[in-house]
């Protein structure tokens, strides 16, 4: 779905791989995995360093792609090195032109303007459970979680949604992925479920609970929604029955895809392929997303 919004045949990707331990690797798989369902012409970038982010040559790279793929690994290295320099005000105007974002894991968490930075597993919201720190500015007011149900990524949702209710929360499952298009519906794809928490009508104490203690959450709208299904992120409400578009990958792909698994278990922080895409105009745009441990 990534290459068909991309372009296609004509798509051109950049897999950025910043926030991978291992990057290299990552941005070789990623490119077969591509290469095999269609796209037209798959290359790599993976600045270290601020400087190499804010490098000409960088920003002209997505410049001219019609779609980018952020790996897994850690959001915070991605947000730091990328946030606020060339390469992050290309994203940006990739985004602004039409054009697809799209990142697994870390790179999911990282398309937020409010990133989940890392924080701990379980149910129960509690104070600090949930860390929040600056992304890349591309999804506005949506915090986003990955692993969702696999690491019980619940609790600091809910804690985050709590503490700052005009944001949307949105949890991935792994296999899952999140499809924003330019009206602000969301469509799920995937094995697992997309969960949405709503705080628009919250009552909390988690202004005032200390320590590491369960704070009170009340109020909050829960929705949990399977592979077919559509949101309307204006109005926080289900607009459709699921209609469901299932994805065959070419055997070669399939293949690398399955390592692409296996390498992601071998990345601190990093899973499956849960990710966000986001649309805008008459072209799509993609996002995807990591969390931290």
């Amino acid at each position: 779905r990534f290459i068909e919004l991309a372009g296609g045949s004509d798509a051109r990707i950049v897999v950025i791989s910043t926030a991978s331990s291992l990057g290299e690797e990552a941005t070789g798989l990623y490119r077969e995995l591509f290469t095999h369902v269609g796209a037209g012409i798959v290359s790599g970038l993976r600045p270290v360093t601020r400087e190499e982010a804010n490098s000409a040559s960088a920003a002209a790279t997505v410049d001219e792609a019609t779609g980018v793929f952020l790996t897994g690994g850690n959001q915070l290295r991605l947000a730091a090195v990328v946030g606020g320099t060339e390469l992050g005000a290309a994203l940006l105007r990739l985004h602004e032109r039409g054009g697809v974002i799209a990142g697994t894991s870390a790179g999911a968490s990282a398309v937020s303007s409010h990133m989940m930075a890392f924080g701990a597993s379980g149910a129960t919201p509690k104070h600090r459970m949930a860390q929040i720190s600056v992304g890349l500015g591309i999804l506005k007011d949506i915090v986003v979680d990955q692993h969702f149900e696999q690491r019980t990524r619940l609790g600091r949702l809910l804690s985050a949604v709590a503490q700052s209710p005009s944001m949307i929360g949105l949890g991935l499952d792994e296999d899952t992925a999140a499809i924003v298009h330019s009206d602000q519906t969301l469509e799920v794809l995937g094995r697992g479920a997309v969960t949405i928490v709503d705080g628009s009508q919250v009552v909390t104490d988690s202004y005032q609970t200390k320590g590491h203690r369960p704070m009170m959450v009340s109020g909050a709208i829960l929705h949990s929604l399977p592979s077919g299904y559509r949101f309307d992120l204006a109005t926080r409400s289900l607009i459709t029955h699921p209609s469901e578009a299932r994805v065959r990958l070419p055997r070669e792909a399939e293949t690398a895809r399955r390592r692409l698994a296996r390498l992601s278990r071998e990345i601190a922080a990093e899973g499956a392929d849960s990710f966000v895409v986001e649309r805008k105009g008459q072209k799509a745009k993609k996002q995807l997303p990591e969390a931290s441990e």
